[in-house]
């Protein structure tokens, strides 16, 4: 043993944790490598909602720390400080897109989209939108990347508002954004 006292960490430690490390903006939590430390009983619902031990998180001060500390590896969730790293269930995507603004029109138009969080993400290269469908039903799930590897789903009056910009280019119906063209779904498979 090292003499070290093992702790458990905590929704209260991490937010402890960030709180001392925080600086203006987003952490930088791509530069920080700590020891991953177990699964802490935390969840984020595919309607956005953050649980604390089977319980809504209702303070969105906290739900807005946790979020800036969030990272994804491959398909897991973890939260980071410079000291901890823990692991949390998502159950769809981490955020939700609720609404966007469009400018512009065809190859010149910008998509900016707002989390429930209230964050920004301006599609384009670095934030693309993707189109997943249910191999079941076919039904459309949209994302937007908000920052780094981490996506929102974009909610159903949203995309319903993506679809009415949509336009028809190389064999695909999608959107344009910050100079990228976004497929939706093939031409071909479009309902006359």
């Amino acid at each position: 043993m090292s003499g070290q006292k093992t702790v458990t960490p905590t929704a209260e430690s991490l937010a402890a944790s960030v709180s001392a490390a925080k600086t203006r903006g987003l952490p930088p939590v791509e530069k920080w490598n700590p020891p991953f430390c177990g699964d802490l009983d935390m969840e984020i619902k595919r309607d956005g909602t953050w649980f604390y031990q089977g319980t809504p998180i209702g303070r969105m001060g906290l739900v807005k720390l946790f979020a800036s500390i969030l990272i994804r590896e491959d398909d897991d969730y973890f939260l980071v400080t410079p000291v901890e790293k823990v692991g949390i269930k998502v159950e769809d995507a981490p955020f939700v897109a609720i609404d966007f603004e469009a400018e512009g029109s065809g190859t010149d138009q910008t998509l900016t989209f707002q989390t429930n969080l209230g964050d920004i993400a301006v599609a384009g290269p670095d934030l693309p939108i993707r189109i997943e469908r249910a191999p079941e039903t076919g039904e459309p799930a949209p994302y937007v990347r908000i920052r780094r590897n981490l996506e929102a789903l974009i909610d159903r009056k949203s995309f319903y508002r993506l679809v009415e910009l949509g336009q028809h280019h190389e064999g695909w119906f999608g959107v344009w954004s910050g100079g990228s063209f976004f497929g939706i779904i093939p031409s071909g498979e479009l309902p006359d």
